[in-house]
């Protein structure tokens, strides 16, 4: 049963094979969350508030590109192209925007219902830690500890005293606590786990780089 499931989860597995799929998810957290710093501390009649959704789209055209052209010239000649099904597709996709957005639909749900924001935050950070565990972390025994990082990156943000957060903020949301707080804390969980993401990744793609051969070194 257990190599039935295997074999069944190995076209999503093998997504994140180079770690590709981890840069993006990092890359794309540090993205958002360098944009929304620039946005809360910029003046309302700023240029960045008109060219923000441009900015967004034009990094994730990037990710989806640059991942696309590396996957095409680095990693299926090495280990083979994967045509995968429509379900897996459907999958990898849904597993891969449930990733992105975990985080920041967290938080906005803190926002509009008034939660305590950062409790909110620690339990999105820990459920965005199992997902990572579900979908990428069992690939790989060493990337449990990326699954402990942002683990207990997500509980030490329970701590973290509610006027360091308010300072993570402009000075326009002062006489906003509760949003001030909220960006705070976003700008704080995506500042967290974009790295994580990012090295980990990183991590898997040089790894990967040094255990497969091109194919002109295969044939040499």
């Amino acid at each position: 049963m257990n190599q039935v499931r295997n074999i069944m989860d190995r076209p999503r597995l093998y997504y994140n094979i180079d770690g590709l799929g981890e840069v993006n998810i990092g890359v794309m957290f540090l993205g958002f969350a360098l944009l929304l710093w620039l946005l809360v501390h910029s003046p309302a009649n700023s240029l960045w508030h008109q060219v923000a959704w441009l900015v967004f789209l034009g990094l994730a055209l990037i990710m989806h590109y640059g991942t696309k052209a590396l996957k095409t010239h680095v990693t299926y000649p090495r280990t083979g192209f994967v045509e995968y099904r429509r379900s897996d597709r459907r999958r990898t996709s849904i597993i891969a925007a449930v990733l992105g957005a975990l985080v920041p639909l967290g938080l906005l749900a803190a926002d509009r219902r008034h939660w305590d924001i950062p409790a909110a935050a620690s339990l999105a950070g820990l459920l965005f830690a199992a997902a990572y565990a579900y979908s990428i972390a069992r690939a790989a025994r060493w990337k449990w500890v990326v699954v402990g990082a942002i683990a207990l990156g997500s509980l030490v943000m329970t701590f973290v005293p509610a006027d360091v957060l308010a300072t993570l903020a402009s000075d326009s949301l002062v006489a906003h606590p509760f949003r001030a707080k909220f960006v705070g804390v976003m700008l704080l969980s995506l500042a967290t786990y974009g790295p994580m993401l990012l090295i980990s990744g990183g991590v898997s793609f040089w790894l990967y780089l040094h255990h497969t051969q091109a194919p002109a070194e295969e044939s040499e």
